[in-house]
């Protein structure tokens, strides 16, 4: 399974997980054995990915250069869509992509 932001897409509304938004990030990744990997894809629609392989390992992809608040942002929400954590609606013009 693949979840991706970008800025061309839709994601339904749901309570928000307290632990999503308060937790540090690197406590959330490493909860739920999430390793965090730098994106070689520059698109600026491209806000990161994250990735279930078939041996179970999880990645999130995230590009460089961008702001620390949009980067923590997309990762929360793409944390949240891909293992299935209550969220916020994303902001329009941006959706998850699942593949």
């Amino acid at each position: 399974m693949q979840s991706t932001l970008n800025s061309q897409s839709t994601l339904k509304s749901a309570p928000v997980s307290t632990s999503l938004l308060d937790a540090p990030l690197s406590e959330l990744l490493a909860d739920h054995n999430v390793e965090l990997v730098e994106s070689s894809i520059t698109d600026a629609g491209f806000f990161g990915a994250f990735v279930e392989l078939k041996d179970g390992s999880r990645i999130l992809s995230m590009p460089t250069g961008r702001s620390q608040f949009e980067r923590d942002t997309a990762a929360r929400l793409l944390l949240a869509e891909g293992l299935g954590l209550e969220a916020p609606p994303l902001p329009m013009p941006l959706t998850a992509v699942r593949t």
